[in-house]
This record gives C-alpha cells, sequence and structure tokens, in this order.
C-alpha cells in the first residue's frame, strides 16, 4: 500500500468516492508544487496530509480562477466557483471532487468553516489587483487576500487556540512570501502588465516598465531586485518563530517551509535581472537537504 492510501486509511477517509476525491486533490498539489508535496508528505504525520492537500489544492484552484484570462471572465469564474461553495456549505452536497473533499476537511477541523467563509469574503481583491501605487497599497493586498488565502492552510496547522500570535508570525511568512513571488514573478508580471512592486518603489530606482518589457537589464534594476529580496528575506528570517507557534505535528514541516522560501530568496537574488526572462527556482538538492534535516530534528527531538 501506497504511503499515500496509508495517509487516507489514517485521517479515515474510506469511502471510494471520497477518496477518488482527495486522489484527484493530490494530483493537482503534486503537479503545482511538486518539492512543497514531497515536504508535506514526508514531514505531516498521516492523519494530518490529506487535509492539507484538500486546502492546498482549493488556494490553487481560487488563484487559477482569480488570476487567469481577461478580467470579464475571471469574474464570472470566482462568481460561480463562490457560489457553488457557498451552497455546499449550506447543504452539506456537491457534485465537484475539490468542494466534497473541502467538506470533509471541514468536517474534521471545524475551525476551517470560517477561515473559508472569510476567504470567499475578501478573495476578491485579487480581481481588482492592477498594481500598488505604494507600500500602503501592498499591505492592504496582503491583509485582504494573500493572508486568507494562506489560512486555509495555515488553521490545519495551527494549535487548537490561537491567541493572535500564530495568525501574526503567518502574516509575516506571507509577506515574506508574497514579496518573494512579486518579484520572483517578474516577467511574468511584465508581460500582463501587473507588477507586484509599488509603483513608488519603481520610481525610487528609476526604473521603468517599459524598460522591463523590452528586456532592458541596469544596474538599477539589480539594486530595485536586491532591495526587494533584502525586504523579503527579512520577514522570512522573522518567520522561523512560527513553527514554535504551530501544532507540534506540524512544527518541521513550517520550519521546512521557511527555509526552502530563503533558498529560493537565494536563487532569485542569484539571478537578478535575469529575471526578465524566467523566475528563479531553489536548488534542488538544496531542498531536500532543508527536508532530510526537519525530519532528523523531528526525529531525535534536537
Amino acid at each position: 500500500m501506497s504511503a499515500w492510501n496509508k495517509s487516507l486509511d489514517a485521517a479515515g477517509i474510506r469511502e471510494r468516492q471520497l477518496r477518488s476525491d482527495y486522489n484527484a486533490q493530490r494530483t493537482l498539489v503534486a503537479r503545482f508544487r511538486r518539492t512543497s508535496y514531497f515536504a508535506a508528505r514526508a514531514l505531516l504525520p498521516r492523519p494530518v496530509l490529506p487535509h492539507v492537500v484538500a486546502a492546498t489544492a482549493v488556494m490553487h484552484h481560487g488563484d487559477n480562477l482569480l488570476d487567469t484570462g481577461p478580467k470579464l471572465q475571471r469574474v464570472a469564474a470566482w462568481a460561480s466557483w463562490e457560489q457553488q461553495v457557498r451552497k455546499a456549505l449550506e447543504t452539506g452536497l456537491s457534485a465537484d471532487p475539490l468542494i466534497r473533499a473541502l467538506l470533509h476537511t471541514i468536517a474534521a477541523c471545524p475551525r476551517l468553516r470560517q477561515v473559508v467563509d472569510d476567504y470567499l469574503s475578501t478573495a476578491t481583491a485579487e480581481l481588482e489587483f492592477s498594481g500598488f501605487t505604494d507600500e500602503s497599497d501592498y499591505q492592504v493586498y496582503l491583509d485582504a487576500y494573500s493572508l486568507p488565502a494562506f489560512m486555509l492552510v495555515g488553521v490545519l496547522l495551527g494549535p487548537e487556540q490561537d491567541d493572535g500570535r500564530y495568525r501574526a508570525a503567518c502574516r509575516t511568512l506571507i509577506d515574506g512570501s508574497q514579496r518573494l513571488d512579486f518579484v520572483n514573478d517578474l516577467a511574468e508580471d511584465v508581460r500582463e502588465g501587473r507588477l507586484g512592486i509599488p509603483a513608488q518603489t519603481l520610481e525610487h530606482f528609476s526604473v521603468t516598465v517599459e524598460d522591463m518589457a523590452v528586456g532592458r537589464e541596469s544596474l538599477t534594476l539589480r539594486q530595485l531586485i536586491a532591495h526587494q529580496v533584502t525586504a523579503a528575506r527579512a520577514s522570512l528570517e522573522a518567520a522561523r518563530d512560527l513553527a514554535a507557534l504551530a501544532a507540534p505535528q506540524a512544527r518541521p514541516l513550517l520550519s521546512a517551509v521557511v527555509e526552502m522560501e530563503l533558498l529560493t530568496a537565494d536563487a532569485t537574488l542569484a539571478r537578478g535581472t535575469g529575471l526578465l526572462h524566467g523566475s528563479a527556482k531553489p536548488p534542488l538538492m538544496g531542498a531536500l537537504r532543508v527536508v532530510r534535516d526537519a525530519r532528523r530534528k523531528a526525529r531525535t527531538g534536537c
């Protein structure tokens, strides 16, 4: 029996249709971020893994709907999806495999229900996103979209009772991760005309969208990238405190997530102006070492 099937058994997911629903989400998540899925499979207890996979699939599916295609198409797609999810939350029924998996995960972790409601209520901030004027605009976006989306997974990894410190630490992590994504995805965002780097910051470094659109590399662009990566690293390093605030069984994974994001930051900085031609990825062996070390630390307790 595969490790995944053992995880489904451990989570009490035994009905054939429901197992098929979770299998579909596993395929989606593993294809989306193979390294992150490997880390979750290696570091999470078996009963927790299927629920984290289902929540991650919801986050990824929502992001695709909100971010893919012309705006009118995205608005319609999101409205249809939100209506389906809300109806399923009321009735407990759905014809959609992803929503059925979500309903089962909410039954296993009732705290997720409020997080899903919060996410559905604020996610349209991504539909309206067309760029930021300044840092304050970015922070508003972080609270309206990035953090609620992350908490779909974050709540499954957190303590039973949160006095606010865990959520605050999640925000620190997602601040670093989102800021890093925005600079690492520079090539794609320039093509789409929706930069995640504030216009005020571009102006400060005398970098224009037009220059980036034609692939013009420059010292000022390199300085801008270094500035953004440095800010992202500061948040990611501060997010190392997150693991200690999480549920004990989630600490190895969250610790590894932070370290892999820091590896990505290093790769992004090293790529420099080459980001105009494609994103940077953390070295595979480095990521595997992070997972190995987190697993060893969890086993030995030191």
